[in-house]
This record gives C-alpha cells, sequence and structure tokens, in this order.
C-alpha cells in the first residue's frame, strides 16, 4: 500500500476520519482566556458534542486543565489510545512534532483550516497514520458526525 492512500482528501475518507474518531488529542489547544480562537472553541464543541478531547497546549506552562481535562505536554505522554490528532500548529512549527506523533501513533492526524505541510504529512502518511490537511474538524464533524 502507498502512502499516498492515506493523504484523505475525499469526503468519504473524511466521513470515515471523522466517525473513528471518538478520543481527539488537540495539539496547539488554547485555553478558556482565547475562547474566541478557533484553536479553543473547535475543541469545546467536540467536547459537548460527546468527543473524548484530550488537550495538548504548546504555551500556556502553569495551565494545568483546559475544558476541565487534564493538560498532557506532549503526546507520547497521553496514556491510552488516541484516534485522532487535530492540530492547530503554523504550518512551519508542524516539523517540531512530528516525531512526538509518529511515537504516539494515532490513527488519524487532523491539519486545520489554513494548514498544510505536505512534508510532514508524508511522514506521517507513510507511516500508515492517515492525515487530513486544510480542513476545519468542527465543520465536517457537524457534517459527518451522528
Amino acid at each position: 500500500m502507498s502512502y499516498e492512500q492515506n493523504l484523505i482528501e475525499d469526503e468519504a475518507g473524511i466521513r470515515a476520519v471523522v466517525q473513528a474518531s471518538k478520543r481527539v488529542a488537540v495539539l496547539g489547544i488554547k485555553t478558556e482566556q482565547q475562547d474566541g480562537q478557533a484553536a479553543f472553541y473547535v475543541p469545546q464543541y467536540l467536547a459537548r458534542a460527546g468527543v473524548d478531547v484530550v488537550p495538548v497546549p504548546v504555551y500556556y506552562p502553569d495551565v494545568t486543565h483546559i475544558l476541565g481535562r487534564p493538560v498532557f505536554r506532549r503526546l507520547v505522554d497521553v496514556p491510552g489510545d488516541i484516534d485522532l490528532v487535530d492540530v492547530f500548529r503554523r504550518p512551519q512549527d508542524i516539523d517540531q512534532h512530528v516525531d512526538d506523533i509518529l511515537a504516539k501513533k494515532p490513527k488519524a492526524v487532523w491539519f486545520q483550516s489554513g494548514i498544510r505541510n505536505d512534508a510532514a504529512a508524508r511522514r506521517l502518511a507513510e507511516a500508515g497514520i492517515k492525515v487530513v490537511q486544510d480542513r476545519c474538524l468542527m465543520v465536517d464533524h457537524r457534517r459527518y458526525g451522528h
């Protein structure tokens, strides 16, 4: 199987990733103080929709809980399996997280709207991880998450 099959761009593939994602780690999540930013209100929406959201902020070293859930500093520190890593990082900042993502081995990784990093996506896809780029998980969850 070639890695291209893990680069998900068709609607059926998007639907399958959304519906399989019951536990989502949000890399780059913001705190309640930034509630007007997508990196907070998208995971907030997911949590309210019944998704098990795991906060993995990049900043805010003093924060211990977001959305009432304990914070983890690295994906590899999250206990148990992760279905999806939802990434809120600038494209050029994703590379520093690829090894951590690979070590955790989530089923899929989702780069939010406006975020594309084809080299990182290829590395993840070659490792057998499904990758969605430049789409809003909240929009697609509203469409397919039932």
